[in-house]
């Protein structure tokens, strides 16, 4: 990953933040999905050591993410932006299946994972009304994801540090989310959208370089 597109992601990233809380709807809403673009534009031109199938979904699931993004900029177009969001989580699912059978340490991540998605969906519940499937699919399929890349890193096959890299985006995503619900369904928490949008950019990041790291 070219050091240059970090410090892109994280100049824009803070220039979104202070865009928002200045209150300045327009430009927050501009510079909302151009980190994730940018990261999209790299993991195109860029060879990737997993295989172009791999950096494939990758991007698609980056460009999935930029449309719900701008969805999200709207709060009444939240059902489309969680439908994007979702889409995305299928994409990275299905790059990471690739070689998540090859993979050990089921049994542990897998206990690890359902349990922090059933609290999750428990805080969240009495506050769904009318959205709870679509949200419990979607807890399902981004803890689904998030078990996926963590098999995948244990899989001989899956060089360092690109199982590693794919496996911390996938964590730091499944929390950014986590987040991003409670404050919106079940209370409020302060600074909520800072959290979110820091963590998002870090697992967006770290999930498209696993598919364009150096390998050792």
């Amino acid at each position: 990953m070219p050091t240059w597109v970090v410090w892109f992601v994280a100049l824009i990233g803070t220039g979104h933040l202070a865009a928002y809380y200045g209150g300045w709807r327009a430009l927050d809403g501009t510079l909302k999905a151009l980190p994730v673009l940018a990261l999209a534009a790299i993991t195109i031109g860029t060879p990737s050591p997993i295989g172009a199938g791999y950096a494939a979904l990758i991007t698609a699931g980056l460009l999935a993410s930029a449309v719900g993004d701008v969805c999200l900029v709207w709060p009444e177009r939240f059902t489309f932006g969680l439908a994007s969001f979702l889409l995305a989580h299928c994409f990275y699912l299905a790059a990471f299946a690739g070689a998540a059978a090859q993979g050990g340490a089921a049994a542990p991540w897998l206990l690890g994972i359902a349990v922090v998605a059933g609290v999750l969906l428990a805080v969240l519940w009495p506050h769904l009304g009318r959205v709870r499937p679509a949200v419990l699919v979607y807890v399902a399929v981004i803890a689904l994801m998030a078990w996926t890349a963590a098999r995948r890193a244990a899989a001989p096959e899956i060089p360092f540090p690109c199982g590693a890299l794919a496996l911390g985006g996938a964590l730091v995503f499944m929390a950014s989310d986590a987040v991003l619900a409670i404050d919106r369904f079940a209370r409020r928490i302060p600074a909520a959208h800072a959290v979110v949008m820091v963590t998002y950019y870090a697992a967006q990041t770290l999930i498209a370089a696993s598919a364009v790291a150096d390998v050792a």
